[in-house]
């Protein structure tokens, strides 16, 4: 596993390298063409590669990465298109010109990204539709949306954040946990100098959780970015599946995590609801302010700011934000 750290404003950031990212990658390419007028052949060619995860980089040109089961795909999807009368090449290639690896996986990132959106949304109407619609109907969709999480799964190939956003969302709309309020209060002198784990590319919630964690529990916190809760069993996770410190019943991580340490500081519990309306989006306490710097987070990840920077550019509005409320 590649470990590297850097400190920034007196905060360390390690990142753990994903193995599916560092290993050296090749790509396929599906040169195609079909006749004109063969529309329905065009939209079924169109289908096959939409369920098997290629992307279009130009017209009439899909790219994978060179994996075993991948090729299969493309090798069949070529001779479907020879059959309808048309012309397939398929390429194999280490580098593609103009358009580096970390562009081609963003490519593969932003496709599913829009995916696990379109399945969020749906599971958050379900989450809030859950007790109108009873046990039976909640479980049927849950059901229908678990197959089409595990069909996004199959074809995330580079590991996506969203993915476990998405399976956080799938813990809520199974139901409460009647057993999170009696959870026992911590004592933050138990977590000082400690390495917290969260997920790469963080978001609102992720964010403004290691901000109240540097201000007021852990103030020489370690951060660790990697999709793997086992990477090292020292590491506290949170805002993860299954990790003690993360959504629990209708809580926002930063709620759990204000509630167990029992901050009772009344900026922090104004944040809180903020943040909660912004990364659950369902209008709970009706405060919008955090949404606008959510959308800065993910702008920033757009660019491709490093998940480091986002979290020292995210304390800074944070802590402005913090000090405009003691105002009030």
């Amino acid at each position: 596993m590649d470990v590297s750290a850097v400190k920034l404003c007196n905060t360390y950031f390690i990142f753990v390298a994903s193995p599916r990212k560092q290993k050296s990658l090749s790509w396929l390419l599906l040169l195609y063409s079909l006749p004109t007028r063969q529309n329905t052949e065009r939209v079924a060619v169109w289908r096959k590669l939409k369920q098997c995860g290629a992307v279009q980089i130009k017209t009439s040109t899909y790219l994978l990465p060179d994996l075993p089961a991948q090729y299969e795909h493309f090798q069949w999807l070529a001779k479907q298109i020879r059959d309808y009368g048309g012309d397939a090449t398929l390429v194999r290639a280490q580098e593609i010109e103009g358009l580096p690896n970390a562009k081609l996986i963003q490519l593969f990132d932003t496709a599913r990204a829009k995916e696990y959106g379109e399945l969020s949304k749906d599971l958050r109407s379900l989450i809030a539709r859950r007790r109108k619609i009873g046990e039976e109907a909640a479980a049927t969709e849950l059901a229908r949306f678990t197959r089409a999480f595990r069909n996004i799964r199959a074809i995330d190939f580079f590991d996506s954040a969203h993915a476990h956003d998405v399976e956080i969302l799938f813990q809520r709309a199974e139901g409460p946990h009647t057993e999170t309020k009696a959870r026992p209060k911590l004592d933050a002198k138990n977590f000082l100098g400690k390495t917290w784990l969260t997920r790469p590319r963080p978001e609102i919630d992720r964010v403004g959780s290691a901000w109240l964690i540097r201000a007021f529990i852990d103030p020489k916190a370690k951060f660790v970015f990697s999709s793997e809760r086992t990477a090292n069993s020292k590491w506290i996770p949170y805002d993860m599946v299954d990790a003690e410190f993360s959504h629990e019943g209708d809580d926002c991580t930063f709620e759990t995590l204000t509630r167990r340490f029992d901050i009772q500081d009344k900026a922090v519990r104004k944040i809180g609801e903020m943040i909660h309306d912004a990364d659950l989006e369902d209008a709970k306490f009706q405060r919008a302010e955090c949404v606008g710097i959510d959308r800065v987070l993910k702008g920033w990840a757009k660019r491709g700011m490093s998940d480091a920077d986002i979290l020292v550019h995210g304390f800074r509005c944070f802590d402005g934000l913090y000090a405009f409320l003691q105002r009030l």
